[in-house]
């Protein structure tokens, strides 16, 4: 939430004491994404989904409302335990997609975050005089209040237009049309069980590292660009509309295309090596149009590589618990976001430079990492390729 260094700073946090703040919220994550993929698997995507939804807006009011630290402390654990229904929308549409269209809905997926990073930071940047003028003590609080407004639509929306995935209603998952539940085979190890297939395993390693350097840039930037810039949360905002914008149109327009020439693991692995050039430039540069080209390519490569990734572990797992699967994969993610931003945040205060250059190089262990995986997404006969084999 680009709105949240800036509310933490106005009320006194150092860049650790943030890193701390975005730790918590993926501490959440990693606790529960394993859990809400279990129970879609067990009573269906819809439901869970809906319930997180709900729960993430009643966690925006209480942050927007929030006057004191430890109270943001709790109210971004809270939002974390609510948001880590991620691996749950990305097994909805594999449940929902065919072999030869998943990376392509899964790139469209990313894309929609693309969106949503577009217009979120641009609205945040278009709140901001509004909030100084409303909460002079606190600006920043006023785009968290709006945020828990557009989740209530949400939610309403969701409980209308969203419908059960047709192959968990039609048997391929492990939710029955009957009203029954039935636990799903090869769910009941959970987390571990998940990570004893050598493919889960490696993907997961390869997401965990790639999202540690990722976490590098998105803990320090806002304080970044107010040390190197001297930049407002408006200017910031629209920093952070274009990367969007970037990231949306090649996830949302040239995946198909990509993976289909290439295969994901050749994306993965070339797209972690753009993101390492771009990551070392953004510190070694004081121009404002060198930093934006370095920005540019960090998000060409994370676009390549993400929906890359979540394709791959969506063939790995089987139907029946890839909801499990796809949560144990996100909480992989969650737990570099644990540490990760505290890391971060201490390497910043002791330079500037250290956490583009750490996050440049996980970035090159991930590419070294992705030989191992899947040459592409693929499945035999309507059902995930279990038995891809890894090199």
């Amino acid at each position: 939430m680009l709105a949240l260094p800036f509310y933490a700073e106005e009320l006194g946090a150092s860049a650790t004491l943030l890193g701390g703040i975005l730790s918590i919220y993926a501490a959440a994550q990693f606790l529960f994404a394993p859990l809400w993929g279990k129970l879609s698997d067990r009573y269906g995507r819809r439901p869970v989904i809906l319930f997180c939804v709900a729960g993430m807006g009643a966690s925006l009011l209480w942050l927007g409302l929030a006057e004191t630290l430890p109270a943001i402390f709790v109210a971004r654990f809270v939002a974390g335990a609510f948001a880590a229904n991620i691996g749950v929308a990305s097994a909805y549409i594999a449940d929902a997609t065919s072999a030869e269209e998943r990376t392509r809905f899964m790139g469209l997926l990313g894309a929609c975050f693309g969106i949503g990073f577009v217009l979120g930071p641009a609205l945040a940047g278009l709140l901001h005089p509004l909030g100084e003028s409303l909460f002079p003590s606190r600006a920043a609080a006023l785009p968290i209040l709006v945020a828990a407004g557009l989740a209530a639509i949400n939610l309403v929306w969701g409980f209308f237009a969203l419908k059960e995935p047709e192959r968990a209603l039609a048997g391929g998952g492990a939710f029955r049309p009957d009203g029954g539940a039935a636990p799903a085979s090869g769910a009941s190890g959970g987390r571990l069980a998940v990570l004893r297939e050598p493919g889960m395993r490696r993907l997961c390693l390869a997401w965990l590292i790639f999202s540690v350097g990722v976490t590098q840039l998105e803990a320090t930037f806002a304080f970044f660009m107010i040390e190197r810039f001297d930049y407002d949360l408006s200017q910031v905002a629209f920093i952070f509309v274009a990367m969007a914008v970037v990231m949306g149109a090649v996830q949302g327009g040239g995946m198909k295309r990509l993976a289909a020439r290439y295969g994901e693991r050749k994306l993965v692995a070339s797209g972690t090596l753009v993101c390492a050039v771009a990551f070392v430039w953004v510190p070694l540069t004081s121009a404002l149009t060198a930093l934006l080209g370095a920005l540019a390519l960090g998000a060409i490569g994370r676009a390549v590589v993400q929906p890359s990734m979540m394709a791959l572990t969506s063939t790995t797992a089987t139907a029946t618990s890839r909801g499990l699967a796809m949560g144990t994969f996100q909480s992989s993610g969650a737990l570099a976001r644990v540490f990760g931003p505290a890391l971060a945040g201490w390497l910043f205060d002791q330079s500037v430079s250290y956490p583009f250059f750490l996050a440049a190089g996980l970035f090159v262990l991930v590419s070294w990492v992705a030989r191992g995986l899947p040459a592409r997404a693929v499945e035999m006969d309507g059902e995930p390729a279990g038995g891809v084999g890894f090199a």
